[in-house]
């Protein structure tokens, strides 16, 4: 029997315990297939206005994707590795070479990864069209993508893979080196080593933590620590803490947890909770680096994601506070307009406004926080009946602004570094003063053509005739207007006309955003898949281990549903607690995150963490029916 032989039968007779492993493996080939098909794809270059972009997003997630493989893939060998090392050990004690026990195990990490990398590429293949519908549809398109196989696509896969996959087969392969014979034998029996718990360390972590989240929470433009520090070492600080401190806090901090629910000795001697207990409490301090890195790929997925999702929940009411007129365009020709009317079928509303253009002296509203200091700014002024008449029509609130004062309409308002506008004063020309009585961070006028709006009463308005240039503008209201009728309107104005449209702004944003729902989603996946293999692998490696135990207390007459429950309350414990510090990690972040950008992330968020702690959920009952068959099973072997 050749090694190449021997290494296929093992992979055949051990495939359930590789299955997961393969699965994440085969998962993240499709994702990567599909991200480097999508970079070459024609349909995607036709259908989108920024393919070029989107082909070095897609670029960029490729690489990320690569460097998460192969460490999760390394990471994972060496867990089978551990698994394996007594079988190891029996082929050297019968006498094969140290050398032909590395190409066997070269062989069997091979012949996976080959098996996956075609298993992927055919059902990357066959997911093509759906997924590249999906990015369509996100991009606000509406087109269904045809199948494509791109042949650079799969060229690039293989060769990438190839590559990551005889890296980590020479790692089994240089196993054999590493370790002497009683080693290997006795490799089971040696976890990481739980180490006692400490005050200090308790006390430590904590205050990394808190550290950390109390850095995030700064404000990025306004904090003295930010200014002082720098942006990438305030941000390095903040990643060390946190990840140093989630460590300490299980190498310590839960260890502190469960001694005191040790000492409650009525509930402890209930059932098999003290078994529950102390072997908790190995497992949580004895893997704390394992359980850092849930954590922290939780955090990473949930909080990237997040984000992301919540950019892309927002996307249309950005739009509409920024443009909400569906079109408009300043108005010079009146066969322009005709030619305009004749391209539109019907409209809500058709309204040709007067504007003032004036150039203000605004030295009053300069402080050392505005980002804007000159003493001069250029506003558009309109009267109140004008706001109001187009109020009515946008279903906003009327105004009534007294003689002499004005209320000013800033849509890009934001107390850090803005204006304090309410009672301060500017000046025109010709020396008319106007004060502001309030401001609102919505407006009547569509920003892009009109820009920051002031709003003056009808009186004030005739003062100021003579102040500023007089501009006519026209403003549309058009129920499902599309892209095409945006087009056909732009087609007839010259650029002077400074033409906004709400769905072209709103396709614009789409298309950027979506592409990034996109790749953050499936890269979120395959982190997720991840996450949960390293999980599963840990468990199951461990339930090896406690088979003899659990095999001595069904001796001891321990009903199988003790068993099971015990088993199910260690397990939930080691996946809730890194995915609760993970979510709390990223509860942070995206608070941080929801400052900056001055929105509200809350209900997007929610759903993405609920969408996450779903999907991780079913890694746990999948690991505990996998953990009770290993131990039901080995429990009818032995009696």
């Amino acid at each position: 029997m050749t090694l190449y032989s021997l290494a296929r039968r093992n992979i055949a007779r051990n495939f359930s315990q590789y299955f997961l492993y393969i699965a994440s493996m085969v998962f993240s080939i499709i994702i990567y297939f599909t991200f480097v098909t999508l970079k070459y794809s024609d349909t995607i270059a036709e259908q989108t206005a920024s393919s070029q972009k989107l082909g070095s997003l897609m670029s960029g997630a490729a690489v990320i994707l690569i460097f998460f493989v192969f460490i999760f893939i390394a990471y994972s060998n060496s867990f089978f590795m551990k698994k394996r090392k007594k079988e190891v050990a029996l082929y050297a004690l019968l006498g094969v070479r140290n050398r032909q026990i590395g190409f066997m195990l070269f062989f069997e990490n091979l012949l996976l990864g080959l098996f996956s990398l075609v298993v992927g590429i055919l059902l990357g293949f066959l997911c093509s069209k759906g997924f590249m519908t999906i990015l369509i549809h996100l991009m606000g398109y509406d087109v269904v993508a045809p199948f494509t196989f791109s042949a650079a696509a799969a060229i690039n896969t293989a060769i990438v893979f190839l590559v990551i996959f005889l890296v980590t087969s020479y790692q089994g392969y240089r196993l054999i080196y590493q370790f002497k014979l009683i080693d290997l034998f006795h490799a089971s029996k040696k976890g990481e080593v739980a180490p006692k718990s400490s005050m200090i360390v308790a006390v430590l972590g904590v205050v990394l933590i808190v550290l950390g989240y109390w850095l995030a929470m700064q404000d990025l433009f306004t904090s003295k620590v930010w200014e002082k520090v720098g942006f990438l070492m305030t941000v390095l600080i903040i990643l060390t803490t946190v990840i140093m401190g989630t460590f300490l806090l299980f190498h310590s901090v839960t260890g502190f947890v469960l001694a005191m629910i040790k000492k409650n000795e009525k509930w402890l001697w209930k059932g098999l909770h003290v078994i529950t207990i102390s072997q908790l409490l190995y497992r949580i301090r004895g893997n704390a680096r394992t359980l850092t890195v849930i954590a922290v790929l939780s955090a990473t997925t949930v909080t990237a994601g997040g984000a992301v999702y919540s950019l892309y929940y927002n996307t249309n009411d950005s739009a509409k506070t920024i443009n909400p007129n569906t079109f408009m365009y300043q108005s010079t020709d009146a066969e322009i307009d005709k030619q305009v009317s004749a391209v539109l079928s019907d409209t809500k509303y058709d309204e040709n406004i007067e504007a003032l253009s004036i150039t203000f002296h605004t030295k009053e509203l300069n402080s050392p926080s505005t980002f804007d200091s000159s003493d001069k700014r250029g506003y558009t002024v309109i009267d109140e009946k004008t706001y109001n008449k187009l109020a009515s029509v946008q279903h906003k609130e009327k105004l009534n602004v007294n003689d002499g004062y004005a209320v000013i309409l800033d849509i890009g308002y934001d107390k850090r570094f803005s204006p304090i506008y309410t009672g301060k004063t500017i000046t025109t020309g010709n020396g008319h003063l106007l004060t502001f009585q309030s401001f609102k961070t919505q407006t009547v006028l569509n920003g892009g053509t009109a820009g920051i709006t002031v709003v003056v009463s009808n009186d004030q308005y005739k003062v100021l005739r003579n102040d500023g240039e007089v501009l006519h503008y026209r403003v549309l209201g058009v129920d499902h207007a599309s892209v095409d009728l945006s087009k056909k309107i732009a087609n007839q104005l010259p650029k002077e006309a400074l033409f906004s449209s709400a769905p072209q702004d709103y396709q614009t944003s789409l298309e950027s955003v979506g592409s990034l729902l996109f790749i953050g989603s499936f890269l979120g996946l395959v982190f997720l898949a991840a996450t949960g293999s390293i999980i599963y692998f840990k468990v199951l490696t461990e339930a090896e281990e406690d088979k003899s135990q659990y095999n001595m207390l069904h001796k001891m007459g321990v009903s199988a549903k003790e068993m099971r429950k015990s088993i199910a309350s260690q397990v939930f414990v080691i996946f809730v607690v890194p995915l609760a510090v993970g979510l709390l990690h990223s509860v942070v972040a995206l608070k941080a995150f929801s400052s900056l950008l001055m929105i509200d992330l809350a209900k997007p968020v929610l759903l993405w963490m609920i969408a996450y702690t779903v999907i991780y959920g079913l890694y746990y009952f999948l690991t505990v029916a996998s953990y009770n068959r290993i131990i039901t099973l080995n429990n009818r072997t032995e009696g």
